[in-house]
């Protein structure tokens, strides 16, 4: 009953779309802080799309599972060209959100004038001490998860279905991350930004290793906060739930027209309380 229909919430009782009310508010899971819901609760489903019976998932980290608000991944870029190349990067103007952490760097570089000769051959010594700091500095993390995330996965994992990971993340970063923020648990695979600086590549990686453990037949959806997941999703005939959680509104990913597009997936949940 709800395919299609743009909701907004008060408790549980649905509204008219047209009236802009606040969505519901969010509670703290096993002591993790969760990012305060600040917009207007809404989803829109297509019609015929079951969000809830695909086979396997693939989520997207930053700004889908969680927030990273002390930047020390993103800082480890920077300062990890510096201690292997000695060129100093800025990462003021380089494009981040949906990107990669291959295509980041090497943007910082381009930027910062850094000959591809020079920086080719250590783009492997970067990436290792990208990972080294991350790891060095797991603990100083306040990870914080997006609004919902433990309830959607627990309830996709309670209907049978394949949890994956596709990030622009390096692996062990990535990894690291979702240890720390507690999710680890739900995870079984990933496809990650290694080997993959194009996120469409990656995402095609990490549904190839869904299908190897689902079946050839597996139908996959990928979830992610920014257009750029849209459009690997799309780049690779998989449908997509994009969440208005990350740096783009719900209007700007409800225009390129996702199976789903929902403000949060504490949203969503609600959504499906409702409808039962």
């Amino acid at each position: 009953m709800f395919a299609s229909l743009q909701c907004f919430y008060i408790g549980f009782q649905p509204v008219p779309a047209s009236s802009a009310i606040r969505a519901l508010s969010v509670i703290t899971i096993d002591n993790m802080q969760i990012v305060p819901e600040t917009t207007t609760g809404r989803v829109l489903i297509q019609p015929g799309f079951a969000w809830d019976e695909q086979d396997a998932y693939l989520f997207d980290i930053d700004g889908t599972l969680l927030r990273d608000p002390d930047r020390i991944h993103m800082d480890s870029i920077a300062s990890s060209i510096r201690r292997v190349t000695g060129f100093s990067v800025t990462m003021e103007g380089v494009p981040i959100h949906g990107s990669t952490d291959t295509a980041i760097l090497s943007a910082a570089c381009r930027q910062a004038g850094i000959p591809a000769e020079i920086l080719e051959p250590q783009v492997k010594a970067i990436l290792d001490a990208m990972c080294q700091t991350v790891a060095d500095r797991r603990h100083e993390m306040k990870l914080r998860r997006m609004p919902g995330v433990e309830e959607a996965l627990r309830h996709l994992a309670a209907k049978g279905a394949l949890l994956g990971l596709a990030t622009g993340n390096l692996e062990a970063i990535g990894w690291i991350k979702v240890e720390e923020a507690g999710l680890r648990e739900w995870f079984r695979f990933g496809g990650f930004s290694d080997e993959y600086p194009i996120r469409a590549e990656l995402v095609g990686s990490a549904a190839r290793k869904a299908r190897e453990l689902a079946g050839k037949d597996a139908r996959i959806c990928v979830v992610g906060d920014t257009p750029r997941d849209i459009e690997a999703a799309r780049a690779n005939d998989l449908a997509v739930i994009a969440v208005a959680t990350g740096s783009f509104s719900f209007d700007a990913l409800a225009e390129l027209q996702p199976e789903v597009c929902a403000s949060s997936l504490a949203d969503l949940m609600a959504m499906k309380r409702v409808a039962e």
